[in-house]
């Protein structure tokens, strides 16, 4: 069974529609990329995961249970799906400390000694052992993006979704935390990505997913996908993203 599976997923904004008809499984441990141009319904999609966003019709269904649009269940599916966004959202006048146990304790219940020795934990997984005392403004871009990383780590998510998390880092922090995706990948995390690091995607993605025009235009592994495109849309858009590995293509 998967851990998740997305039914024939429909959003329309006003006028625009948003996500058209999006089916799509994920099987626990597997990372997934999904990759396309600005407008192609990649955020909505990982918003409508997470309950940020409900659905016009479809069904998602998580760990075999149809998620139910109703408080108690958005609010039992968060505590299962965490989500890490492109701006860090950390509170600027707490510690680092507590911008991470704030979840636990708040949102899980955790007694605060147990949530501190969690923060400790993940910090850890993010390399920031060092910077536990320190506030986000001490911080450099990348290292709060690991913080937000971290954060949603502590809550102990089955599925981890990153809404382009290196988009609006400086090109020489970009790495750090890539670093750290990479990491998570090996260590097993079921994890979906929005990204424009195709470099990572190649490497640590099991599944890539390109969307356009609200729907899935093409799915499967990297080695097939970035090499042999079945389809012009997806062409046109690695020749943009990748114009080095043009030849590449058989």
């Amino acid at each position: 069974m998967p851990i998740l599976a997305l039914n024939d997923i429909y959003k329309r904004f006003g006028t625009h529609v948003a996500l058209h008809n999006v089916s799509l499984t994920v099987e626990a441990g597997q990372v997934v990329a999904i990759i396309g141009r600005s407008g192609s319904g990649k955020t909505t999609l990982l918003r409508c995961i997470n309950g940020l966003e409900i659905p016009d019709s479809g069904e998602i269904v998580f760990d075999g249970r149809r998620v139910e649009p109703s408080r108690t269940g958005l609010r039992a599916l968060r505590r299962e799906i965490g989500i890490v966004f492109q701006s860090f959202n950390l509170f600027p006048h707490l510690s680092v400390e507590r911008n991470i146990t704030l979840g636990p304790t708040v949102g899980l219940g955790l007694p605060l000694a147990e949530a501190k020795r969690r923060a400790r934990e993940v910090l850890s997984q993010v390399d920031l052992e060092d910077k536990i005392a320190a506030v986000p403004l001490q911080l450099s871009g990348g290292q709060q993006q690991r913080v937000a990383i971290a954060r949603s780590l502590a809550m102990r998510p089955r599925l981890m979704l990153f809404d382009e998390i290196t988009s609006a880092l400086d090109p020489e922090l970009v790495g750090e935390v890539v670093g750290v995706l990479e990491k998570l990948a090996c260590t097993g995390m079921t994890m979906i990505l929005v990204t424009h690091e195709m470099g990572f995607a190649r490497a640590a993605a099991d599944t890539i997913v390109f969307m356009h025009q609200g729907q899935v235009w093409e799915i499967g592994p990297p080695s097939r996908l970035f090499t042999a495109p079945v389809t012009a849309e997806l062409a046109s858009f690695i020749d943009a993203v990748l114009p080095v590995n043009l030849g590449e293509r058989a």
